[in-house]
């Protein structure tokens, strides 16, 4: 459904209130970044969200990130690769350059991305996905084994320029629990962050408030932007 300007003015005002009010219950020197997640909405939105000042977007899939990209390529903006890297997409996605590839989930996507980009001679921004709440469902590294493998990809892989973790907060009604998943990977990220790490992508549309108050300082947001 395309949304009228008006709608999406709404929407993205009231994300942005509530990211800052999580922001300053934290401190008022921590900045946070909104990427609005485009995957169910219709590429007019995401030109409209432009025109109110929203500058980074991502995808779940490769294909559908490619189509926007050429679609909106008059627009400046900032493309996120946040959904499962299939191994058979990596040299479509180096060849797209996303800005930063959220969903790094094993140390053998790294060895195949880290290859491939090698042959292109090029390098690619990734975060480690970490799979907190350890739900079958989602992919990524534990939280026990985060750290050690953080520093395997950055030993061994120097084509990836690893700037940090991510994760999908637990799947659950309890609020504890999804906070524990939060604070479990904010842990790991307080420890890379002395190493130089600089991004905490924790939060979509039905918690990204509670993950800013967990210490992240990159939201994904869809549904709460796209809302009719």
């Amino acid at each position: 459904m395309i949304l009228d300007k008006e709608q999406l003015r709404r929407n993205l005002d009231e994300v942005i209130w509530k990211i800052e009010e999580a922001r300053i219950s934290v401190s008022e020197h921590h900045i946070v970044q909104l990427v609005g997640v485009g995957k169910y909405t219709e590429i007019e939105n995401i030109a409209t969200l432009y025109e109110l000042g929203q500058r980074a977007f991502g995808e779940n899939q490769v294909q559908q990130l490619a189509q926007r990209m050429e679609l909106l390529e008059e627009l400046p903006l900032q493309w996120h690769m946040i959904g499962s890297l299939q191994k058979n997409k990596i040299n479509k996605l180096i060849d797209l350059r996303p800005f930063l590839l959220h969903s790094l989930d094993s140390i053998e996507l790294a060895e195949e991305l880290n290859k491939k980009l090698e042959v292109k001679e090029q390098t690619m921004s990734a975060l480690l996905q970490i799979n907190a709440a350890g739900e079958a469902t989602k992919s990524g590294v534990s939280t026990e084994q985060a750290y050690d493998i953080y520093q395997q990809i950055k030993e061994t892989c120097p084509n990836i320029n690893l700037k940090g973790v991510m994760t999908i907060g637990a799947h659950s009604e309890d609020k504890t629990v999804i906070q524990k998943s939060f604070e479990d990977t904010y842990a790991v990220y307080d420890k890379v962050q002395k190493e130089g790490a600089s991004i905490c992508s924790m939060g979509m549309s039905g918690d990204y408030e509670l993950a800013i108050k967990c210490g992240s300082n990159l939201v994904r947001v869809g549904s709460a932007l796209f809302k009719s």
